[in-house]
């Protein structure tokens, strides 16, 4: 008896366990039921459960609870599954990262013990005058920077295959000396900071013949794949025009001898472009590293050669080239070196610093190759589908177009039909013809309409310009954002109907304006280098004619550069005209402004400045900065701006075209120029200063706190301290709307803090141009009529919610808005001051 009663026991506590949903035994034929259901619902609702239960006969004696509980536990399970496989992940990056550190340890180490030992033999047998002398004949690294590096004046060497392998392990040697060795002095890039979510480890050279930069980094990618994208040039580097492979001969050791004929497109039309004759080494070392190195092919005899080429200046490259080591656990560590003598002496002087600068080179070339690399891994491991439909790398290839055009047209080479056409008595701008039909054939295509584009010519207007203590970033910033600025909408809408011509063209007088521009974001790098955009020109109609045109103009849009915190960093903007529905191989017809730094080194003022009274809130600066000026410290950078811009047109209005596209130019050139001087924090009439008539920015935000809390009676703001500059920093930082606008017939904005400045999509200098009313639909300026007069009678007013529109036109609507007088000290009425609480973009 006893024992029966503990069976019952025990058969009791395991149906109250099968009760209580702890535990039951599934078979196998039930497991996979449920897991066909989990990969096409993972969260099944309880209908659907009973659904499951219904349909599945051997799923009958479970309760529809216990399917639910399995579900939760089976969802759980695979979030832990991916959660440890993304820290195996994480931990396989931090291993291998660890170990490039380490290497990268030993090699300053030997570094820092080579200079002291030289250092130590300088000391002891230089005389006791060598320091006030200059001995440009001592050996040592500390006074004649590194000059046994340099490579010394060989005789002529046979170009025969076994002369051409002695050059390549001549090559491969000092490669790696580069790589992993002491053979340059390499120093951290300004504005890297090595860790496992940075692009790799970057270095730049100090003391060494001509540019050289150095990086360091894991792709997810195995060596031969590595190797093939980074040999495939042009497909990653922008500046790259043409790779072409002469001749392959293969060594006996399984490697292969390549010679390469490299030419790459000039960033201004300043310069020349340059060209290179290379000879390229790929090979496998012993423990399984790959190598791919590089060499200018110079000084050979009995060997093929490549004769000097018109717009070109032959430019040399050192020992240069990429150690791809395979990775435990998938994937490589990576050694990038470039190493090159650009002769910055073929160019004029005020140039020569991008040519000197080891930073553009690392900017513009090594991080590139890095960025592609983990580009398609990324791909490959996230295989998604961004904005209209298109997938990273069919977005990259339109991105890589648009630059690749616009280089096309900076350059215009005469082997590509252009062709320079005689200048109007000045030359400031250039303008150049292209008539080659293979330019035209992916214009003239037809449509389903049946309507083909008439155009049977391309021209080209360029122009360069020096700028002087203007961001590039900042400025190109500006001249996306506000395109009427600086825009024509007759010359967009001509562009876009010269490339696609239909029954509704949109021509001459019949063009109109435009209300603003929406962009349409379609995707980004994903460190962020740069923005690829489809800008909407919305058309404004005059007459119920125009009213039945289609109005919309579409620009497909690539913006680089937009880090203010990278050093030596190139800004551009480029677009191109295309349908609404373009396709990835659609005509393209690019245009824009590439802005060059030409100077290498920080700026002393911090990097985020912008054309707002945010310049007053940087960190440990604000404090000490003079009482009476708002502008950031002076600067003395300079940049070279470049301007290109492509028409297609019918050949017999060549000359009309050529005037309109000079006038063109030069009314850009006049904006920009209007804009820099605005930008410019050290011009005296700085827009970084507060407007006329107004106080200054800690005065008038003191002013708007005193009044609200007087008209309201609860504070505005919770600031963490008590002085002005707390006040300022908590109005600038608040997160609802505040704007200051004159107290006039016709409001004009006058101040707004940074949420003011993204709802409205405008900077400070630009707000200046807006009216209140502009903002406001019709029901908002009705309302704000019929409250004004108690404004200013009262003091204040609640207004209702409702939409208004940002400076591109974009609607947004706001829960309320406050409107308060600011008083001075003499209590008179200063500004109006508005305040739009949870607004968001429509």
């Amino acid at each position: 008896m006893a024992m029966s009663c503990k069976e019952s026991n025990k058969a009791a506590a395991a149906a109250a366990s099968m009760d209580n949903g702890k535990y039951v035994r599934y078979t196998p034929e039930q497991v996979e039921a449920l897991e066909r259901l989990y990969h096409d619902c993972p969260k099944p609702s309880s209908m659907r459960r009973q659904q499951l239960i219904r349909e599945c006969p051997i799923l009958s004696n479970i309760e529809p609870r216990q399917i639910k509980v399995w579900f939760q536990n089976r969802r759980c399970r695979e979030k832990q599954r991916k959660e440890a496989s993304r820290l195996q992940g994480v931990n396989r990056k931090l291993t291998a990262m660890n170990k490039l550190l380490m290497e990268e340890n030993d090699r300053l180490q030997k570094q820092v013990s080579q200079l002291v030992y030289e250092n130590g033999y300088f000391r002891q047998h230089a005389p006791s005058n060598a320091l006030a002398t200059k001995d440009t004949s001592c050996e040592s690294v500390v006074t004649s920077g590194q000059q046994h590096h340099l490579t010394p004046q060989q005789p002529p060497r046979d170009a025969s295959p076994a002369g051409l392998l002695s050059i390549a392990e001549e090559t491969l040697t000092e490669f790696l000396s580069k790589a992993t060795g002491t053979a340059v002095e390499w120093v951290q890039m300004p504005g890297m900071k090595p860790g496992p979510d940075s692009i790799g480890i970057v270095a730049i050279s100090h003391g060494c013949t001509g540019v050289a930069a150095r990086a360091c980094g894991l792709v997810g990618l195995e060596p031969t794949r590595v190797a093939e994208i980074l040999k495939d040039r042009p497909s990653w580097f922008r500046d790259c025009r043409t790779v072409d492979i002469l001749n392959v001969l293969p060594t006996a050791n399984g490697g292969t001898i390549e010679l390469l004929y490299m030419q790459l497109y000039a960033p201004t039309t300043l310069a020349p472009g340059r060209d290179f004759w290379l000879l390229r080494y790929t090979s496998v070392m012993d423990d399984g590293s790959l190598v791919v190195c590089e060499r200018s092919l110079s000084n050979t005899q009995n060997g093929p050669s490549m004769p000097p080429v018109q717009n070109f200046a032959r430019a040399e490259m050192l020992p240069s080239g990429y150690l791809i080591r395979p990775c435990e656990g998938g994937g490589s560590i990576i050694h990038i070196v470039d190493h090159m003598n650009l002769e910055a002496w073929s160019v004029p002087e005020v140039l020569r610093p991008l040519y000197e600068s080891s930073t553009a080179l690392a900017q513009k070339t090594t991080m590139a190759a890095l960025r592609q690399l983990r580009q398609i891994a990324q791909d490959i491991s996230q295989s998604n589908v961004s904005n209209w439909g298109r997938r990273p790398a069919a977005l990259r290839a339109l991105s890589h177009r648009l630059s690749r055009g616009f280089n096309e047209a900076l350059n215009g080479f005469n082997d590509e039909g252009w062709s320079l056409i005689a200048n109007d008595g000045m030359d400031d701008v250039t303008v150049l013809v292209n008539s080659n039909p293979e330019k035209l054939m992916g214009l003239n295509i037809s449509f389903t309409n049946g309507y083909t584009s008439i155009s049977n010519a391309v021209l080209c207007a360029k122009a360069s310009m020096l700028l002087q203590n203007v961001p590039p970033a900042i400025l190109v910033r500006f001249l996306r954002e506000h395109r009427s600025e600086w825009a024509d909408s007759s010359i967009d809408a001509y562009s876009a109907a010269a490339v696609k011509i239909g029954p509704n063209t949109l021509l001459g007088a019949r063009v109109g304006n435009f209300g603003g521009q929406v962009i349409l974001p379609l995707a980004q790098t994903i460190e962020q280098e740069e923005l690829l955009e489809v800008i909407k020109l919305e058309g404004i109609a005059h007459s119920p004619e125009d009213a039945m045109m289609p109005r919309d103009i579409f620009l497909l849009q690539l913006c680089g550069g937009m880090d203010e915190t990278a050093i030596g960093t190139c800004a551009e903007l480029i677009f191109a005209p295309i349908d609404a529905s373009f396709a990835d191989d659609a005509p393209l017809l690019p245009s824009g402004f590439r802005i060059i730094p030409l100077d290498s080194s920080k700026e002393a003022s911090s990097p985020n400045r912008t054309l707002d009274l945010a310049s007053a809130l940087e960190s440990g600066t604000a404090g000490n900065k003079p009482p009476n000026d708002l502008a950031v410290t002076s600067c003395t950078t300079r940049s070279v701006m470049t301007i290109a811009f492509q028409f297609a047109f019918e050949s017999h209005m060549q000359e009309n075209v050529a005037s309109m596209a000079r006038q063109y130019l030069r009314s850009i050139i006049s904006s920009v120029q209007r804009v820099a001087l605005a930008l410019s924090p050290s011009h005296p009439g700085s827009g970084l200063r507060s407007p006329l008539g107004t106080p200054e920015a800690h005065t008038l935000a003191r002013w708007i706190c005193q009044s609200y809390r007087s008209y309201m009676g609860v504070e505005l703001l919770k600031a963490s301290g008590e002085g002005s500059e707390s006040i300022l920093k908590a109005l600038w930082q608040y997160s609802d709307a505040i704007f200051c606008c004159s107290v006039k017939a016709m409001p004009v904005f006058t101040f707004a803090n940074q949420a003011g400045l993204d709802m409205l999509e405008t900077t400070l200098v630009a707000l200046q141009d807006i009216s209140l009313e502009k903002i406001f639909d019709d029901h908002g300026r009705k309302t704000l009529c019929s409250e004004f007069p108690q404004i200013m009678q009262q003091g204040f007013a609640t207004l209702q919610g409702g939409i208004c529109l940002s400076s591109m036109s974009r609607p947004i609507s706001y829960e309320r808005a406050v409107a308060w007088k600011v008083l001075n000290e003499d209590d008179n009425a200063h500004c109006l001051c508005f305040m739009f609480v949870n607004w968001s973009f429509v």
